[in-house]
């Protein structure tokens, strides 16, 4: 395959599509509710399909409506029960890490697999969590630390104690507590991701989950079983999704308007408006209309910047790295891309991805165990 790329300016409007992280959460929490739930703006991604399919391994059942973007879920409520089968998450490493507390509330065996990707998956961070709360597990391969995964339940009330730099996990528990009988406390001693953190609480709280969350995110605690009632709701925009015409309109000659954009403050992502702003990015949010406009041609610097070093701290929005390495290469001056050893533990290294493919096209960039170091004004920019 040959593609040709050729610098061009952008106009007109556009429409993000919704979030992947809230579709999913979306799904597992109507599959577990009881009554018809309507899920309108979903992101029909591979990885929500695939949370669709699992799903109805524990007894809840998808319409798909894609003339008028509305997935319908008839959840299995009281019903839910063990998977029916080996639970093939795909490719999502969301629906592996959250669905697998979920069934581990109960009671026999449940088996965990994926796509060669999601196989090379870590996962005993999460066994070894769920082995604190009574669940016995092991992975099918000894030697590797990850995905087929066997978990047998129920997990009962009680507490955790784990490290928390993986958010989707914690958000699993967080989830499987609405069907546990008792109190489910999570410390966390390191946590990372927490916009998600905070994400899942959002959810939980809107159906009437009552979730006591510290200001740290050390401490977590529910107390259920809840039965879950079935809902209405719109799936807001994806932040990631919006990265990527946001920042073609900043290195191009353009002017876009990016509809629908959301302004809950539930997606981490968001920050890399504040974040770009700071060198001089010429971008504006309307929070009435949910619209951001973006204008190109400015000058983009950390001149003005202490250390004339633009550091980002990524640990609360780290699929934001993709986006900020491409247009730090179009920032005068270093860019620091900071606290993003997650990186390297999602399907692919992204920190060693990134360096190698903006490398070939010229940029300077220097790779740390948590960090990327790029420097604009590369030829890239030729």
């Amino acid at each position: 395959m040959k593609i040709l790329a050729k610098k061009t300016s952008l106009s007109g409007n556009i429409v993000v599509p919704g979030s992947k992280s809230h579709t999913i959460r979306a799904l597992i929490l109507a599959s577990l509710a009881e009554g018809v739930s309507h899920i309108s703006n979903p992101l029909p991604s591979a990885d929500c399909l695939s949370a669709s399919k699992a799903i109805q391994e524990i007894g809840a059942s998808v319409e798909f409506d894609n003339k008028n973007n509305i997935w319908t879920v008839t959840g299995a409520g009281k019903n839910a029960h063990l998977p029916s089968n080996v639970v093939d998450v795909g490719n999502s490493g969301s629906v592996l890490y959250f669905f697998t507390p979920i069934c581990a509330t109960f009671e026999g065996w449940s088996i965990f697999t994926g796509d060669s990707s999601i196989r090379k998956r870590p996962i005993l961070h999460l066994l070894e969590a769920l082995k604190q709360l009574g669940a016995n597990c092991y992975v099918s391969r000894p030697e590797e630390n990850a995905p087929p995964a066997l978990v047998q339940g129920p997990i009962k009330a009680g507490k955790v104690i784990t490290d928390g730099r993986l958010s989707q996990y914690i958000s699993g528990l967080m989830m499987a507590s609405t069907l546990i009988d008792g109190k489910l406390e999570i410390e966390l001693t390191d946590p990372k991701e927490v916009p998600y953190l905070d994400m899942t609480k959002y959810w939980l709280e809107s159906l009437g989950v009552q979730v006591e969350m510290s200001s740290d995110y050390k401490r977590i605690s529910i107390t259920g079983p809840y039965q879950l009632k079935s809902f209405d709701k719109a799936i807001p925009s994806d932040w990631e999704a919006v990265a990527f015409p946001l920042i073609a309109g900043l290195i191009t000659d353009s002017k876009i308007v990016i509809d629908n954009v959301d302004g809950s403050g539930t997606q981490g992502d968001d920050a890399i408006v504040s974040v770009l702003q700071s060198v001089g990015a010429d971008i504006q949010w309307n929070k009435e209309t949910s619209q951001l406009f973006v204008t190109g041609g400015n000058r983009l610097s950390t001149e003005n910047l202490s250390e004339k070093t633009l550091r980002v701290n990524l640990a609360g929005f780290p699929d934001a790295i993709c986006a900020l390495a491409v247009i730090a290469c179009f920032i005068e001056g270093k860019t620091v891309l900071e606290d993003i050893g997650v990186c390297r533990r999602k399907e692919t290294d992204r920190i060693v991805v990134m360096k190698s493919e903006l490398e070939k096209l010229g940029a300077k960039v220097e790779e740390g165990e948590d960090y990327l170091a790029i420097y604009g004004n590369s030829p890239l920019l030729a």
